[in-house]
């Protein structure tokens, strides 16, 4: 089997960097590994990486920080791998982009179902807007800029937002007039989380509604669409800075 999925291992011991290296490839997979988050963003850098497995601990920058930053310019999906098991570490996880959260010790089988899942996924979901590639994104006023995470008012006031909320508007911004489900939105914002957590994706919504419509019951920006999901109907145009 063979596929053109690039995926970079990201993990300070390298037994597990040369199993997990060695299992993937035998599955198609092209591999890249890195010790540490300095050699991530060297290969980020120098390579088109289709999916991440990134240790949560490691010395230096551990993989929470690495997410947290990587979610600011990149969708590249992530799968954390750690010793800590825990429900709130793996919340934590998700909550900051992650798409999906695997405990030491694993399967390598699992892992690869999970990759194959996370990739398919990201497949089935509406295709990238060129407006990703621009730092700040204007609508009806409004600037959102993704390298520092505000998002200011048409009159200049920074409106302050949780990372879910600010990566939740990202994604409605990067595909005005493209109606997102449920689950393209959870995949997009901050990666797929159990069922039980689905309904954040409509509080989130509500407050995100509080915060930039003129009228958040009924609201112009982020609509509604029955039975299908929400629509981000404001034009929207990108800029340098």
């Amino acid at each position: 089997m063979s596929t053109d999925a690039h995926i970079l291992i990201v993990d300070d011991d390298r037994d597990i960097r040369d199993l997990l290296s060695r299992f993937l490839r035998k599955n198609g997979y092209r591999i890249s590994a890195a010790a540490d988050g300095n050699e991530m963003k060297h290969i980020l850098e120098t390579a088109r990486i289709d999916l991440i497995v990134l240790d949560r601990v490691m010395p230096g920058s551990d993989g929470l920080s690495l997410c947290r930053e990587l979610r600011a310019t990149s969708r590249t999906p992530v799968i954390l791998l750690t010793l800590l098991g825990g429900d709130t570490d793996r919340i934590i996880g998700l909550e900051i982009g992650a798409d999906d959260y695997l405990a030491k010790p694993f399967n390598p089988h699992e892992l690869l179902a999970r990759i194959k899942s996370v990739l398919r996924r990201v497949s089935d979901l509406p295709l990238q807007s060129s407006l990703q590639k621009s730092p700040v994104l204007s609508f009806g006023g409004w600037k959102l800029d993704r390298s520092r995470r505000y998002l200011e008012s048409p009159v200049g006031v920074l409106v302050s937002l949780t990372d879910g909320e600010f990566d939740l508007l990202l994604a409605f911004a990067e595909r005005p007039q493209v109606i997102l489900s449920r689950e393209q939105l959870l995949d997009l914002s901050r990666g797929r989380s159990a069922a039980a957590f689905d309904r954040s994706i409509d509080m989130q919504i509500t407050r995100l509604r509080r915060k930039i419509e003129a009228d958040p019951e009924q609201p112009e920006i982020i609509k509604t669409v029955r039975n299908k999901g929400y629509v981000f109907t404001s034009e929207v145009t990108g800029a340098a800075e």
